[in-house]
Order: structure tokens, then C-alpha cells, then sequence
């Protein structure tokens, strides 16, 4: 075989090593976003939650009477809520890390209006019952899921959908929070619901 073969079966070999070089990486990164990164936000999660119990509040008589008959007496006993004055909340130490994996779109935790720790609600602002029901919908999430799955879920869902927008558990939040605020008065089960979600595997 002359010299110009040899290159070009050369030139083939390492074409196919810098392919199997790429999957790999991608293979690893895919890993990655997949199983650590789901550990850090349940890790998160947990701290969070653990931070703000002790200076949240059950909800109000008001607050459980314009959420009673949409969600069960458990979930309304469980919740915490708290109203976050002269402070906002700070992004978590892993958003770097996420970033650094590929991650795009991540949200700014000091720009959001609430979000939900395990069953403690951390808001930056007063809540309205519109906010309120879509918080209380991820407390559900988290009372069938559980932390860990939620975080995976949750992280799958942000992978998968290519941003906030697009996770399924949002999409459901926002959805069944649609359905209130066009008829607070028209009640219905968000466990029920969330029940459905999960074994249509919308999740």
C-alpha cells in the first residue's frame, strides 16, 4: 500500500477516535445533568427548606378558605409560607457549575415572585391567591413525588423543554392555576390531577 493510503486509512482512524472521544463526552455530560445535578438542587431544596421553616407562618383562615376544596386538609396543615422583607433570595453556589455543564436559561432566584421548598413557600412579595394555588401545586408535587424525584423531574423536565417554560411540572402548575383563576368557584382535586400527570407519564 503506498504512502497516500496509509494516510488516509491514518486520517480514518482518527476521525473514528475523535468520534468515540465526542460520545463519550456527551455521554458524560449527559450523566452529569442527569444524576449529580438532580442531587445538588434536592440538597438545595433541603437546605432552603430548613433555612426559612422557622420563621414561616401556617397559612391564614382566609388563605385556606380560598384554597379548600382544591386542595386536601393534608397539604393546607402542611404549608408554610413566608414574605421575604429587605432581603431577596440569592442564587444557589451551583449555578456556576450548571452554567459551566451547558445549562442555559437558568432563572435569577432574586428576580422570581415565589417558589416552593419541599412545603415551606418562600415569596418576595404578598401573596394573591392566584400565586398561592400555583405554589401550593408544586407542594403537591413534592407530597407524591418526594424531594430527590422532584428534583430529577424537575431537571429533566428543564433539560428536555429547553428552559423553565417547557417543564412539565411547571406546565401542570400553571395549567391547573389557569383553571382556577378563570373559576375560583368551580372546584376540583389537584391531588387527583397530579395523579393523572404522573401516571400518563406527563411528567
Amino acid at each position: 500500500m503506498g504512502r497516500g493510503g496509509h494516510d488516509t486509512l491514518f486520517r480514518r482512524w482518527h476521525a473514528k477516535q475523535r468520534m468515540r472521544m465526542e460520545r463519550s463526552t456527551r455521554t458524560q455530560l449527559a450523566l452529569a445533568r442527569t444524576l449529580y445535578v438532580p442531587a445538588l438542587v434536592a440538597r438545595y431544596i433541603i437546605a432552603q427548606r430548613d433555612k426559612y421553616l422557622p420563621q414561616s407562618t401556617p397559612l391564614r383562615p382566609a388563605q385556606r378558605a380560598a384554597m379548600s376544596g382544591f386542595f386536601s386538609a393534608q397539604v393546607l396543615e402542611a404549608a408554610r409560607v413566608i414574605v421575604l422583607e429587605g432581603t431577596r433570595l440569592r442564587n444557589p453556589p451551583f449555578h456556576r457549575t450548571l452554567k459551566r455543564l451547558g445549562f442555559r436559561g437558568l432563572r435569577d432566584m432574586s428576580q422570581i415572585s415565589a417558589i416552593t421548598f419541599d412545603h415551606v413557600v418562600v415569596s418576595h412579595q404578598q401573596f394573591t391567591d392566584a400565586l398561592l394555588f400555583h405554589e401550593l401545586v408544586h407542594l403537591e408535587q413534592y407530597r407524591q413525588l418526594g424531594i430527590r424525584r422532584f428534583s430529577e423531574l424537575y431537571v429533566h423536565g428543564f433539560l428536555v423543554g429547553g428552559g423553565y417554560e417547557g417543564i412539565p411540572l411547571e406546565v401542570s402548575a400553571y395549567e391547573l392555576g389557569g383553571r382556577f383563576q378563570a373559576n375560583p368557584k368551580e372546584q376540583f382535586s389537584v391531588a387527583e390531577e397530579v395523579t393523572r400527570w404522573l401516571k400518563e407519564g406527563k411528567y
